[in-house]
């Protein structure tokens, strides 16, 4: 007989995610957030070249409206749109899905934690996410030292190149003997790979590394400040090597957010890859008025695996994506 009915995880590790969860709801209980649940099927998709959404084809009355619906892959466009009606600060904390997406450190279905507060800025936001991330570890008696570092100080520091100005020829000779096919990389490809291959593995285990002020090229939904290079007001926060959270001073002009879906579709033509709807209904709610506002997501299965010092999300998870 199969023992594949088994669960992945512990039963000592579902315990402490429960424990997790009641931490979370806590913090943000004190704090006066509003814990809110959206939907999870949309009629809108996720335009990010390199998220892959599932869709799905609805049978029932749809009074006109699309039948195909995405699986979220955050809660990011439905929470936005609560904010600009007037909500204020709130989270939610629910399961969110990514195609593609299975592995050692990846499953295709996964909880996230997504909170937004009106009137702070990525900086501010940067302290309340490193001390959710300490309030999480003191559940397993640990703590981290906090080290907070600039995007293009960070590779000057660890690899001694400048992000900002180095060439692609200098880039790819950064990647040492690690070897990636080059056919069509872009430069933003070259440098993530540069961090997940050759910074982040050196981060040790009981640090804490914030990482902010990312290429403008790489903005997202961030906002960009202008300088010599301007930059993406985003951060990026990371225990030991895994990449736990991604954070913005949210964009709040809705012409803007419609030409930066527009490039990112462009790109999944180039690659052939599926063109989600764009989401119609966020870029209304930005036009109708969106508060100056900051907002994270967090991988609660990473923190989990960070918690518990595994590599292995499976570990973390009741029923990993073999065992579904």
């Amino acid at each position: 007989m199969s023992d594949a009915w088994q669960p992945s995880a512990s039963p000592d590790a579902l315990r402490l995610r429960a424990s997790l969860n009641a931490c979370i709801r806590g913090f943000f209980a004190e704090r006066q957030v509003l814990e809110v649940e959206t939907p999870i099927l949309s009629m809108a998709g996720n335009t990010e070249p390199n998220i892959a959404s599932f869709a799905l084809e609805f049978s029932g009355r749809t009074d006109g409206a699309p039948r195909t619906r995405w699986l979220r892959t955050s809660p990011e466009y439905p929470l936005k749109r609560l904010l600009a009606a007037g909500i204020g600060d709130c989270y939610e904390l629910g399961r969110v899905f990514r195609d593609g997406e299975a592995g050692g450190r990846h499953n295709p279905e996964f909880t996230m934690l997504e909170w937004y507060r009106v009137g702070w800025d990525h900086e501010r936001l940067i302290d309340e996410t490193v001390a959710l991330v300490h309030a999480a570890l003191a559940l397993v008696g640990r703590n981290a030292r906090v080290g907070k570092i600039a995007y293009r100080d960070l590779y000057r520091q660890h690899l001694d190149i400048d992000p900002a100005t180095a060439s692609l020829d200098m880039l790819r000779a950064a990647m040492g003997d690690v070897a990636i096919a080059p056919d069509g990389l872009t430069r933003d490809d070259w440098l993530d790979l540069l961090m997940t291959h050759r910074i982040q593995p050196s981060f040790s285990r009981d640090h804490i590394h914030v990482v902010y002020d990312y290429p403008a090229s790489q903005c997202a939904l961030a906002r960009i400040r202008p300088g010599d290079p301007p930059v993406a007001e985003r951060f990026e926060l990371y225990l030991g090597p895994l990449e736990l959270a991604n954070g913005y001073h949210e964009l709040a002009d809705a012409g803007e957010q419609r030409a930066r879906f527009q490039r990112d579709l462009e790109v999944r033509a180039q690659r052939a890859a599926a063109q989600p709807a764009i989401d119609e209904r966020l870029l209304d709610a930005l036009a109708n008025g969106f508060p100056q506002c900051a907002g994270v997501a967090l991988g609660v299965d990473r923190l989990l695996m960070a918690m518990l010092d595994t590599n292995h999300i499976a570990d973390v998870l009741a029923f990993a994506f073999d065992r579904a």
